[in-house]
């Protein structure tokens, strides 16, 4: 019927009772046998626990992953801190401060995480996955305040000279902090896509960005070596370019996650995975919304307008489950269905609220 909406995040019934015969749009017997048998060669379930145990488990992915790249990058920030103390080296400074940064920041991702875990209630019905893009906005802020301190102490040596020694270390803390960022920037952008994660992205490619920073360093070790003094801090200013060019990135990643965001490829495969469900005649408006790392969304679709209460309810649970088995991280959807104009706007009654389903953006 027109305006029902079905929203569901517990499981799916697909065995219901019905009117004994098939109505036009009603999905037939031939379509429930394939959609079983779709069942049973893909082992899946929709349950609510399932849901929560499934976020749960990419929270611990994402834990997992933060702990171990904050053990690795903890190392290397170590091994760098003692031969900054023994050479002076400016560009192994910055280079440094960006790497302790890089490792504090899995401390705001790590409560976001702990916090997701949490269930929905009352007051915060969604749940609590938007932690993640304030621990985006923190990790951004972070980013900069390492970009500041290393453009001020790398100008602080232009205006105050003085040289490097332990020329060999420097280069070898340089290359030992290459190689700790990249293999953590990998990880962390590995399973930051696989499970969904903004944040742990951005916080990736801001580690990859600290490995060629530190291959920089060698640059500025090189001249030294060459009697350049001003190499080294000149490094270090250009590594503050590549913070600053890192910052841009990540800082778009999380405004657009903050704003809604979604990959129109998504919206594009709800809408055909829609149009794809028996007895749904087109799709109407489609949106969606990461919550987290977990996907919501809501769709309008067009049924037969003689369809009873059951029968369109029915074509909202088909619906919402081929959105979810069509949409990565997809959690759950709200379908309303709609029947074909038939003289008049059925919306009337909403229009002076300024929106009604179906209207536009």
């Amino acid at each position: 019927m027109e305006g029902l909406r079905h929203t569901r995040t517990h499981d799916h019934h697909h065995d219901r009772g019905g009117s004994g015969h098939r109505h036009e749009g009603e999905p037939s017997r031939a379509s429930r046998l394939r959609h079983r048998l779709a069942h049973l060669a893909t082992p899946h379930r929709h349950e609510a626990g399932d849901k929560v145990d499934a976020a749960m488990e990419t929270s611990r992915e994402g834990m997992r992953t933060l702990w171990i790249s904050l053990a690795v990058l903890g190392v290397t920030t170590v091994v760098q801190a003692v031969i900054v103390a023994l050479s002076g080296s400016v560009a192994l400074l910055g280079d440094t401060i960006h790497n302790a940064a890089d490792a504090l920041t899995a401390v705001p991702l790590g409560i976001a995480f702990v916090l997701g875990r949490r269930a929905a209630n009352r007051r915060y019905t969604y749940g609590y996955g938007r932690a993640e893009d304030l621990a985006g906005i923190v990790i951004v802020a972070t980013i900069a305040a390492s970009a500041g301190l290393a453009a001020y102490v790398a100008v602080d040596r232009l205006l105050n000279p003085r040289g490097l020694t332990h020329l060999w270390a420097v280069s070898a803390a340089a290359l030992v902090g290459f190689a700790g960022n990249e293999w953590v920037a990998r990880y962390r952008i590995r399973t930051g896509r696989r499970i969904g994660s903004a944040a742990l992205v951005a916080d990736g490619l801001h580690a990859r960005t600290d490995g060629f920073t530190s291959l920089a360093v060698l640059l500025g070790a090189g001249g030294a070596a060459l009697g350049r003094q001003t190499a080294d801090p000149i490094v270090g200013l250009l590594i503050t370019v590549a913070i600053l060019l890192v910052l841009k990135d990540a800082a778009r990643e999380v405004y657009r996650r903050l704003m809604d965001s979604v990959d129109p490829a998504l919206v594009d495969t709800a809408e055909t995975a829609l149009r794809g469900v028996d007895g749904v005649l087109d799709t109407g408006q489609v949106r969606m919304r990461w919550i987290g790392h977990a996907l919501r969304a809501e769709a309008d679709i067009i049924v037969a307008s003689h369809l009873t209460v059951v029968q369109a309810h029915e074509l909202a649970v088909a619906a919402e489950h081929a959105l979810i088995h069509a949409v990565p991280r997809l959690t759950a959807a709200t379908v309303h269905t709609d029947h074909p104009p038939t003289g008049g706007d059925p919306h009337a009654a909403l229009a002076h609220h300024g929106s009604r389903p179906g209207a536009p953006a």
